[in-house]
């Protein structure tokens, strides 16, 4: 735009200048006519110095009024011939070829002769054609170098704030590492600069966050050691009164045996797992389990804590492996928040089923009990919210690691009449198929248990 700003008024002015400088130029010759016709009016005279001219010949030059006649081969029409002689003026006329320049002069007492000079459109526009190509060019190059200019100035800019946003993206991915090198303009030199001081903030805080539970987590063995001790020491006491030999109180102890041995080894690796800093953590292969056989593992626990509650518990688990794009300890870990609370907050002695199923490309894994049930799903799936004074994260860590596993979680009515927890993961083996549908794949869960024990749906409340 700056460029045609500057080309279009200038080739105008070269075409202006052109025509000025063509009837300069014809000024000239009329200049040493009138100083002829000052001297003498012979028609002879005055044809003689007409050939002596720059323009050489009859054909460029004419005198009108002379009393001989017109000298030379005039082009203006007669009009405008007796206009330049009645106004005493000079008169430039468009003629076929180019444009006359006609001049007045006094030659006697009310006697005007008019020189006439044709001009014609190749000195009127002499030049010009050269002149717009050249500024052409000298446009052409301009907008070529301030493109090149312009481009070498953005990448200024453009260069930092890429760099500043692929470090953005790869601390979003979780590398606290990624440093950026303020550069650039002032602005982007100072976004650099704060941003290498949150990732230092970020780092800082991961640090005091897996120290804090470090801390925390270690600070847990010792009421472990206590009850371990106290353990012992019951057991010990039960053996000196003569009631060691009671099976069911083996049992106990056994079972509380086995799960403070359980919750210490849970703690020794989440130490160990807090105490690793980011720059030491392992690029971990894609994590993946068997969820047959981790639900079978689990409720090995389970069921032990069931029959002492006098509950039904079944368990519904393939033989084959039912591979899930998620750790074993993810996987049961949720299963035992959803088992925890169904323990937790139904009576003892209500019912307890757990499923495993596998279809077009997803794996679901049921919890149903026979107790009051879930009067709002949504309030129960959301992280911190309960209706029954708990801290509400049991349904949200499921939840986490059912998405972790590219599935989601629903609560539904069970077929045992109270609350049916159903835990979907994409299939490790095979892609699914179609959509996540937890109603559709809850369903077939429970299908092999409503052919074997038909009942009535329950309505939901």
């Amino acid at each position: 735009m700056v460029a045609l700003a500057f080309l279009i008024p200038l080739g105008l002015l070269v075409q202006q200048l052109a025509h000025e400088r063509a009837l300069a130029a014809a000024e000239r010759q009329t200049a040493i006519l009138v100083s002829v016709l000052a001297v003498t009016t012979d028609a002879r005279t005055v044809a003689e110095v007409i050939a002596t001219t720059s323009q050489g010949d009859f054909d460029r030059l004419a005198i009108h009024g002379l009393t001989d006649g017109t000298i030379g081969t005039g082009h203006a029409a007669a009009r405008d011939v007796a206009l330049a002689a009645e106004r005493h003026q000079t008169v430039e006329a468009a003629v076929p070829g180019g444009l006359a320049y006609l001049e007045p002069v006094e030659i006697g007492p009310d006697q005007v002769a008019v020189i006439e000079v044709h001009i014609p459109d190749s000195e009127l526009t002499a030049g010009v054609r050269s002149a717009w190509l050249a500024l052409t060019w000298v446009a052409v190059g301009l907008v070529i170098v301030a493109g090149v200019v312009g481009d070498r100035l953005a990448a200024r800019v453009v260069r930092p704030a890429r760099r500043l946003a692929a470090a953005a993206t790869a601390l979003g991915e979780g590398d606290l590492e990624v440093r950026v090198q303020p550069c650039g303009p002032r602005e982007l030199a100072e976004a650099g600069v704060a941003f290498n001081q949150m990732a230092d903030r970020l780092a800082l805080l991961r640090t005091a966050e897996r120290e804090l539970v470090a801390d925390l987590s270690h600070r847990l063995r010792t009421p472990l050691t206590g009850l371990r001790l106290d353990v012992d020491a019951l057991d010990g006491a039960d053996r000196r009164a003569g009631q060691g030999d009671d099976p069911d109180r083996r049992r106990t102890v056994a079972r509380v045996r086995r799960a403070i041995a359980t919750l210490e080894h849970e703690i020794d690796v989440l130490i160990r797992t807090t105490r690793q800093s980011a720059a030491e953590e392992p690029a971990a292969a894609p994590a993946r389990c068997d969820a047959s056989q981790v639900i079978r593992e689990r409720m090995t626990f389970w069921s032990a804590v069931a029959a002492d509650q006098e509950r039904t518990c079944r368990v519904l688990a393939p033989p084959t492996p039912v591979p899930v794009p998620v750790p074993a300890s993810e996987l049961a870990t949720a299963l035992d928040a959803v088992l925890g609370n169904a323990f937790r907050y139904t009576p003892q002695g209500t019912a307890v089923e757990v499923a495993v199923s596998r279809h077009e490309g997803w794996v679901a894994v049921r919890v149903d009990d026979a107790g009051p049930g879930i009067a709002d799903p949504d309030l129960a799936l959301r992280r911190g919210a309960s209706g029954r004074g708990s801290t509400g994260l049991g349904l949200d860590i499921a939840r986490r690691v059912a998405e972790d596993g590219g599935g989601s979680v629903s609560v539904d009515r069970a077929q045992l009449g109270g609350a049916s927890v159903v835990m979907l993961f994409a299939d490790a083996d095979v892609a699914p198929t179609q959509p996540s549908r937890l109603g559709l794949i809850g369903r077939l869960t429970r299908e092999p248990r409503a052919r074997k024990q038909p009942r009535s749906r329950p309505p939901s409340g």
